[in-house]
């Protein structure tokens, strides 16, 4: 008798276990199930919040000296003005954890410039285009390399090893142009370090290719006379930033906002500042 009240007071308790696991699965999200409370541009307003998720880099945020600069921090910064909230930026390298963020509502925009490509249209909204950028193949110049001349053929990457950042969006167009070229580009992704510092290693040697946006490899280009920058790996392409699906009011208000301000002065100094 002990022991039948015993396997029913484990099967009670694992039935209130798993009862709770759920509901907090269901009020904090997780990977199966997004937060039940929407958050579209009514509710942002009212909080007088927006949580903000972009990248470090030498264009779009960073520190100089005592200060912080960059293009998408100077960005915010205007719309924090123009809509009377406070802006809270975070910073995460990562654009797969960036994109996890934003469906599972710790973020509401993605303010980096991310290439529009129809496989992330599946799962997030675009804004309108803020730049246009393309990616290019970072390598050593001959001079630094031992007199080989630089790859300038796509071709000439069959059998290459390319070294990128965890979950760069230059992954799936390197392994759409191993198509292209039918043959094998292996892509190696590493889990520490990001875009700049791989430039930064192809310049020291250690590693002999990377793929960066051609207006972040032409700032680096600046201070490391060492790489080569001038063949590309992919067309012309938009960059955005993104919201969640589920917040049309938001992105239809951010759009309206980019329209009137990218026509203005302001927004052209901070371009030329940084693009």
């Amino acid at each position: 008798m002990k022991l039948n009240k015993r396997i029913y007071l484990y099967f009670l308790l694992l039935v209130v276990a798993i009862a709770a696991m759920i509901v907090l699965r269901n009020v904090l999200g997780g990977p199966g199930k997004l937060p039940v409370v929407p958050r579209d541009y009514k509710e942002i307003m009212a909080s007088g919040e927006l949580n903000v998720v972009t990248d470090y880099n030498s264009i779009g945020y960073y520190v100089s000296g005592d200060s912080t600069r960059g293009f998408q921090l100077e960005m915010m910064e205007a719309l924090e003005k123009e809509w009377g909230i406070k802006v809270n930026l975070f910073l995460e390298n990562s654009l797969d954890d960036n994109l996890k963020g934003l469906l599972y509502h710790r973020y509401d925009l993605v303010a980096r410039n991310i290439p529009v490509n129809t496989q992330l249209k599946d799962d997030v909204s675009f804004t309108d285009p803020l730049v246009l950028n393309k990616q290019v193949l970072v390598q050593r110049k001959a001079f630094y390399n031992d007199s080989i001349q630089p790859v300038r053929q796509q071709l000439q990457l069959a059998k290459s090893t390319i070294h990128v950042a965890k979950d760069s969006p230059a992954i799936l167009r390197l392994k759409n142009l191993s198509h292209e070229i039918g043959d094998t580009i292996f892509i190696k992704e590493d889990p520490v370090y990001e875009v700049e510092q791989l430039v930064m290693m192809v310049a020291a040697g250690d590693i002999d290719f990377t793929v960066c946006d051609e207006r972040v490899a032409r700032h680096l280009s600046m201070t490391l006379p060492e790489i080569d920058v001038e063949t590309d790996i992919s067309f012309t392409q938009l960059e955005s930033w993104a919201v969640r699906r589920n917040s049309p009011v938001l992105l239809d208000s951010l759009n309206s906002w980019l329209e009137r301000f990218m026509s203005t002065q302001t927004f052209k100094s901070i371009y030329d500042r940084y693009l």
